[in-house]
């Protein structure tokens, strides 16, 4: 059975962000949002208007997304999540126009594995914003209105 589009946005907080506690799952639920929300680039065309579920499902955008990844099969997917009530909760917040502050308008993240984030984020979309917990976030660049 499909996953609907709530159930599978909290299996992807819990897949990506679920190590970080509730303001690092908040933050990327936000990031998520503002994918859907924004009004120009790659990510207005792909929500068409807000579709959240779109922008979760674009391909290419989350490993957690992914049943393989490099030709192996990758454990780490939101299909083997089991989402627990604050999953749920911080979807609904999400959902419910609820947006983490220090987030602001980003609209990438990333986790360096590394005490320091990069200055941009990958094809120089995004430029270093705010770190919470093990991800690093970006605000778009002009760059990023051309994509």
């Amino acid at each position: 059975m499909p996953l609907d589009t709530r159930e599978l946005f909290a299996r992807l907080i819990q897949c990506e962000a679920g190590g970080e506690g509730e303001d690092g799952m908040r933050a990327v639920a936000t990031v998520i949002m503002n994918r859907a929300t924004i009004d120009y680039g790659e990510f207005a065309r792909v929500s068409n208007g807000g579709d959240v579920r779109s922008i979760i499902t674009q391909p290419g955008q989350f490993t957690c997304m992914q049943e393989t990844v490099g030709g192996s099969y990758n454990r780490q997917n939101v299909y083997n999540m089991e989402p627990t009530d604050i999953h749920y909760e911080i979807v609904d917040w999400a959902l419910s126009g609820g947006r983490l502050n220090g987030v602001d308008e980003s609209l990438f993240f990333k986790n360096p594995f590394s005490p320091k984030c990069p200055t941009y984020f990958p094809t120089n979309v995004g430029v270093f914003h705010n770190r919470i917990g093990d991800h690093c976030f970006y605000v778009p660049t002009a760059k990023y209105a051309d994509t």
